[in-house]
């Protein structure tokens, strides 16, 4: 790979990453890995720079297709030398020295680029400082390459919602066929990781944010254990669901983002009581002597082709050593735990939100109200697709945290997602729990088939992790399976979904088609 690289640094300007799926720079930078690229920079055949200013260039030649990208960071190329610069003197800081990273778009930075979580209301947004992430991403040496498309406000203004789609930005594209969905709400962060556009990018889970879109785009996506990744500083849904992580094209990249990522704010204190280990090792042989439940019911029997890639993936579980254990079914827990998990998230979208907005500084709206009398004003850029009716519904209510009614609310609803997976685990003696993590993306302009129940649902409302990595393709379009287990066991998780990868390498870079066939 580093003779490859020498030869795509010595025929560009710079560091040249073409657009076409088969130029060799290209490939290089889809396969390589951040340790391959600190190899590369420490050997002098590649610089923080020429990395940068490839992918600036790439973002300028694929982003007026895929809509990924919100802004590039003005700043990047600076912040690129100066990691050049450290590098020279042997001061470099962590393994991200001098890797590009963009940031979902609701993501504090106090910089010259904006954070409006897709929303027309809060260009005039100036955050006061970096979000906790943010710092810790700089304090690495890593370069904050721009910001990344999302689901508007997190894909929490309307039931109506369509994946991807922000009054900012416009319609983000899966790259594997422009007409299909990219899934969301991190929708640009994770067709940015997919298509090379940085490095690595940072998503935002509050129920499938993460998950959906990188499985719809063969990518390595991170829901962790909630307060593993600081909150501090990202527009809020709800602190008892919201969690950052990193969305990249292969686990180890995900990993040693994770290990930068994760550390204690002391503004958040679920970051507080969070474990992660510092020096995480991943492992080859990390399933072997494992006992892994398999979760069909509600995944299956619904489209073959994903169910030709669970099969394959089954065997390849049992290939690598670990014990599969069929009929780790999790109870769908949509039903039950729908009479208290709906009052509870719109409470705590107020509560939150509101004070997001109010401890922010610039010129935008300064609470609920505001925003929803905003978009009724600007109803042509705001809302020509879908309407506000979740931001009602929220504003409707107090917004107390500590009413008793909401209380037991939340209590219920968390109780009883953390129960559907823990007693699984508990009563077959499992490891971790693998799913699909979805079907291959629907048309943009239609929804997921419904038959396909929540593999999100139970692990967001419980605060667990959940991760993806891609396992195949149906045609063009990709398909990932999911490791989920109890909370804090997100290393483990971590490194199951690094054996499964190593043993399958089932990710292909895009091919931008027009549009799947089939």
């Amino acid at each position: 790979m580093l003779k490859q690289l020498s030869v795509a640094v010595l025929t560009a300007a710079g560091l040249l990453l073409p657009a076409a799926a088969d130029a060799s720079p290209a490939r290089f930078l889809d396969q390589s890995t951040i340790p391959d690229l600190q190899r590369a920079m420490d050997r002098r055949q590649l610089t923080s720079e020429q990395l940068t200013r490839g992918y600036l260039r790439r973002i300028e030649e694929l982003n007026p297709r895929l809509h990924a990208v919100v802004q590039t960071n003005p700043d990047a190329l600076a912040a690129a030398k100066e990691s050049d610069t450290r590098r020279r003197t042997h001061s470099s800081r962590s393994p991200l020295e001098g890797i590009p990273v963009l940031l979902k778009e609701n993501t504090d930075t106090a910089d010259r680029q904006t954070t409006t979580a897709g929303s027309t209301a809060m260009l005039g947004s100036r955050p006061a400082k970096d979000a906790f992430l943010v710092q810790r991403l700089r304090s690495a040496g890593a370069v904050v390459l721009g910001k990344a498309n999302l689901s508007e406000w997190s894909n929490f203004r309307s039931t109506a919602q369509i994946p991807g789609w922000s009054g900012v930005a416009g319609q983000t594209r899966n790259p594997y066929a422009l007409d299909r969905s990219p899934c969301g709400s991190s929708s640009g962060s994770a067709v940015a990781a997919a298509a090379g556009l940085a490095t690595v990018a940072i998503g935002t889970e509050t129920d499938g944010s993460i998950v959906c879109p990188a499985a719809a785009t063969s990518t390595v996506g991170v829901k962790t254990s909630l307060g593993v990744v600081s909150r501090g500083g990202v527009v809020p849904i709800t602190a008892q669901h919201d969690t950052p992580g990193p969305i990249a094209r292969n686990v180890t990249d995900a990993a040693l983002t994770l290990s930068v990522l994760a550390g204690a704010d002391p503004a958040d204190p679920a970051s507080a009581a969070a474990t992660f280990p510092k020096d995480l090792r991943l492992d080859r042989n990390a399933l072997r002597g494992k006992r892994i439940g398999v979760w069909r019911k509600g995944h299956t029997g619904i489209d073959q082709q994903s169910d030709r890639i669970f099969e394959s993936t089954v065997h390849t579980l049992r290939s690598l050593g670990a014990t599969v254990v069929d009929g780790a079914d999790v109870e769908d827990i949509s039903w039950s735990v729908k009479p208290d998990l709906l009052p509870a998230l719109l409470t705590e979208f107020k509560h939150d939100l509101n004070a997001y907005l109010a401890a922010t500084p610039g010129d935008h709206p300064r609470n609920l109200s505001e925003l929803i009398a905003y978009n009724d004003q600007h109803r042509d850029v705001e809302m020509p697709l879908f309407d506000q009716n979740l931001f009602v519904e929220a504003n409707a209510t107090d917004g107390n945290l500590n009413d008793q009614a909401y209380r037991r609310h939340r209590a219920a609803a968390t109780g009883i997602a953390q129960r559907s997976i823990d007693d699984v685990l508990a009563s077959n003696g499992l490891d971790a729990i693998v799913t699909l993590s979805g079907l291959p993306a629907s048309p943009l302009d239609r929804p997921g088939d419904p038959r396909f129940l929540s593999s999100t649902r139970n692990t967001s409302v419980a605060g667990y992790p959940n991760i993806t990595v891609p396992a195949g393709f149906a045609g063009p379009l990709p398909v990932g399976i999911s490791f989920l287990g109890t909370k804090y066991h997100d290393a483990q998780l971590l490194s199951f979904a690094y054996a499964y990868e190593q043993a399958t390498h089932a990710r292909q870079a895009p091919r931008y088609l027009p549009a799947a066939t089939g």
